[in-house]
C-alpha cells in the first residue's frame, strides 16, 4: 500500500458534505473570539512569570515577539488551506491533502495529544486560581485534592504534604466536555461572554500596572546566560518562546472549526489572523508591564499577577483578576477540547479510526462520543501530572504541526497550483521555509525531555496505524474494491 496516498481537495469536500455535516453556525466575530478564547489563557497569566523567572528575564516581552512571528508565518499557510479546505480537521485534513495518509495521521495523532496536555495545562492552572480565590472568600478545600501526587504542597504552618489528585481540573474538564456535547453554538456564545471578561480583565491591568512600573527591574533586560542553554541569555529568549508557545494555539483551534464556519472562504484567514494579531500586541503589553512592576526573579509562581498586583493600593482588583483569569482559563479549556474532538471527528470519517467517533448526535449534531472519550482521555492528566511537565509537551506538539502546515502549503503549489485559493500565503517559498526553520528552531530550544515525550507518543501512534488504521481507512478500502474490478 501507498502510505502517501493522497486525497483530492474536491473529494474532502464532498465527503464533509455527506453523513456526517456538522452545523453551520459561526461567523467571523465567533471565530476571532475563539482564537482569543484559547489564545490569552495560562501562557499569559501563568507561564510568563515561569518563563521570565526561568528562561527570558524581562526580555519575555521578545519571547512573545518570536513566538509571534513563528505564529504569523504558520497562521498565514493555515489561512490559505482553511479557505482551501473548510472542513474541520486542521493540520491533519491539509497534511491528509498534501503529503499523505500517513503523515497525515503523524500529524493527526500528535494534535490529539497536543490538545490533551494543553487542556490538561489550563485546568491545572484553572484549579490553582480557583484555590486562590476561595481562600481569599474563608472557603478552604482540602490541600491533598487539589495537586496530584507528583507536586508537594507548603502549609501556612510550615508542614508539608504531598498531593493525591486535582479534583477541581478534573472537575472544569468534565463541565466544558458536557458543554460541547450539547451544541457548538452554545459553546460559542459562553466563549464569547467569557473572553469580553478576560479582555477587560487584561486591559485594566495593563493600564493600571504601566503607573507603577520601576525601570529598575529591567536591568539587566537580558540576564547573562548561566551557562547552561535556556538559562537566559539569547538562548533564553528562545527557550522562553517555546514555553509559552502553547497560547498561539488559537489560531489552530480557529481552523478546526472551519466545517462550522458560514462562509469559511472569508471568515477564516479573518478569524485566524485576526485573532493573532490582537492576542499578540496583548502578550507584549502584558510581559512588558508585568516585569517592570517585579523583578523577574520573584515571578515563577503559580499566580504572578497577583504578585504583581500586590505592588499596586488596588489589591480589590486580586479578586478581580483572579475570576477574570479562571473565566480566561475556561474559555482556552472550551477551545482545546473543542479542537482536539474535531481533529478526531476527521480521523474517524477517513477510517484511521472507528466510525462511531464521526456520528454526530442527532438533535445536538456533535461528535459527542469524540467529546466524551477525550473527556475520559485528559481528565487522568488534568489529576495527576504537575503543570510545568504538560505545559511543555504541548508546546512541542503544537510546534511540530506548524512545521507540517508550513510544508504542506509548499508542496500543494508544487503539485496543485491551478487549485482555486480563496486567500494565498503571500511569497512562496520563502514564508513556508522560514515558517518551518523558525517553529523548528523553538521545537529545537525545549530539551531532550519534551523530545522524548514525543517520539514515545509517535511510536504508540504508529503501532496503531500499522495494526488497524492503515487497514481499515477509506484510501485502503477503496483500493481494495479497485483491485478486485
Amino acid at each position: 500500500m501507498n502510505l502517501f496516498a493522497t486525497k483530492s481537495v474536491s473529494r474532502i469536500l464532498e465527503e464533509s458534505e455527506s453523513g456526517h455535516q456538522l452545523r453551520r453556525t459561526l461567523g467571523p466575530g465567533n471565530l476571532i473570539a475563539l482564537g482569543i478564547g484559547a489564545i490569552i489563557g495560562a501562557g499569559l497569566f501563568s507561564l510568563t512569570g515561569i518563563a521570565a523567572a526561568q528562561n527570558a528575564g524581562p526580555a519575555v516581552a521578545l519571547s512573545m515577539v518570536v513566538a509571534g512571528i513563528g505564529c504569523a508565518f504558520a497562521g498565514l499557510c493555515y489561512s490559505e488551506f482553511s479557505c482551501m479546505i473548510p472542513v474541520a480537521g486542521s493540520a491533519y485534513t491539509y497534511a491528509y491533502t498534501t503529503l499523505g495518509e500517513w503523515l497525515a495521521w503523524i500529524i493527526g495523532w500528535d494534535l490529539v495529544l497536543e490538545y490533551a496536555v494543553g487542556a490538561a495545562t489550563v485546568s491545572i492552572s484553572w484549579s490553582g486560581y480557583v484555590v486562590s480565590l476561595l481562600h481569599d472568600l474563608g472557603i478552604e478545600l482540602p490541600a491533598q485534592l487539589v495537586a496530584g501526587p507528583f507536586e508537594t504542597l507548603h502549609l501556612p504552618d510550615g508542614r508539608s504534604l504531598q498531593g493525591m489528585i486535582n479534583l477541581p481540573a478534573v472537575f472544569i474538564i468534565v463541565v466544558i466536555s458536557l458543554l460541547l456535547m450539547v451544541g457548538i453554538k452554545e459553546s460559542a456564545r459562553t466563549n464569547a461572554l467569557i473572553v469580553v471578561i478576560k479582555l477587560t480583565v487584561v486591559v485594566v491591568f495593563i493600564g493600571l500596572g504601566w503607573m507603577y512600573i520601576d525601570k529598575g527591574n529591567y536591568t539587566p533586560y537580558i540576564p547573562a546566560n548561566q551557562g547552561v542553554f535556556g538559562k537566559f541569555g539569547l538562548s533564553g529568549i528562545m527557550a522562553g518562546a517555546g514555553t509559552i508557545f502553547f497560547a498561539y494555539i488559537g489560531f489552530d483551534a480557529v481552523s478546526t472549526a472551519a466545517q462550522e464556519a458560514r462562509n469559511p472562504q472569508k471568515d477564516m484567514p479573518t478569524g485566524i489572523i485576526g485573532s493573532l494579531v490582537i492576542c499578540t500586541i496583548l502578550y507584549v503589553l502584558f510581559a512588558t508591564v508585568l516585569t517592570g512592576m517585579v523583578s523577574y526573579t520573584k515571578l515563577g509562581v503559580a499566580a504572578p499577577v497577583a504578585v504583581a498586583i500586590d505592588k499596586t493600593p488596588y489589591l480589590w482588583l486580586n479578586k478581580l483578576v483572579k475570576l477574570g483569569i479562571i473565566a480566561g482559563f475556561t474559555s482556552v479549556i472550551l477551545v482545546m477540547l473543542l479542537g482536539q474532538s474535531r481533529v478526531f471527528y476527521s480521523m474517524s470519517r477517513d477510517g484511521l479510526v472507528p466510525k462511531v467517533f464521526s456520528d454526530v448526535h442527532p438533535r445536538f449534531r456533535t461528535p459527542w462520543r469524540s467529546n466524551l472519550l477525550f473527556c475520559l482521555f485528559v481528565s487522568p492528566f488534568s489529576a495527576f501530572l504537575p503543570l510545568s511537565v504538560v505545559g511543555h509537551m504541548t508546546s512541542i506538539g503544537t510546534l511540530f504541526a506548524f512545521v507540517i502546515v508550513c510544508a504542506s502549503v509548499w508542496v500543494m503549489r508544487r503539485k496543485h497550483p491551478e487549485t482555486p485559493r480563496p486567500f494565498r500565503t503571500p511569497w512562496v517559498p520563502w514564508v513556508p521555509v522560514l515558517g518551518m526553520v523558525w517553529n523548528f528552531a523553538m521545537m529545537y530550544s525545549l530539551g531532550i525531555d519534551n523530545w522524548l515525550r514525543l517520539i514515545i507518543w509517535l511510536v504508540i501512534g504508529q503501532v496503531i496505524y500499522f495494526s488497524y488504521s492503515r487497514h481499515h481507512s477509506h484510501l485502503a478500502l477503496r483500493r481494495a474494491a479497485e483491485a478486485r474490478e
